[in-house]
């Protein structure tokens, strides 16, 4: 395979996993570019079959270190840049802006999740992927992943929860 079909065929995927595994809007763009530049250069370790788990597993990897070099004033500057931006940009539609605040609410609580959890829930229920698929991936037992998953359903409520009430004591003021 060459990477000009590997990146037609997962560049969606590869985005897509690295903005759940917590990586801002704004660096989604070079964190792809990391992760098929490295992919690149191991073509060739690259099993047939296997290039959507080794994508993955090379994501996660980057996602991890680039979450650790993010200051998180840095993070709350850049979210404080984006909020004056919304109210400077034209208003939005109804529906747009109730899909922003969803959307805004679901990283926010997949934000609040550990790793291990937020990683099974979000290749299961938002890439619709198989536990077993997830396990390769991963590395671990299909009964790990059965068990994260249960454990991430259950503090995914808890988080939504807390959101909901933020947001409740927010509209009340």
């Amino acid at each position: 395979m060459t990477l000009a079909s590997l990146f037609e065929e997962y560049a969606s995927f590869v985005a897509r996993a690295l903005r759940r595994l917590g990586i801002p809007e704004s660096d989604v763009e070079d964190a792809l570019q990391e992760v098929f530049m490295i992919a690149q250069s191991k073509l060739d370790a690259i099993e047939p079959g296997k290039e959507k788990s080794y994508l993955y597993g090379i994501a996660r990897r980057r996602a991890s270190a680039l979450r650790r070099s993010l200051r998180r004033a840095l993070v709350r500057v850049e979210r404080a840049h984006e909020e004056h931006e919304a109210c400077t940009a034209p208003l939005d539609s109804p529906e747009q802006t109730e899909l922003r605040h969803a959307r805004a609410a679901l990283d926010e609580i997949l934000d609040a999740m550990p790793l291990a959890l937020r990683t099974v829930l979000v290749l299961h229920e938002l890439e619709e992927m198989e536990m077993s698929e997830i396990a390769e991936m991963e590395g671990i037992p299909a009964g790990t992943v059965a068990s994260r998953l249960r454990r991430a359903r259950a503090r995914f409520e808890v988080e939504a929860e807390r959101v909901r009430a933020r947001l409740e004591a927010e509209e009340k003021r």
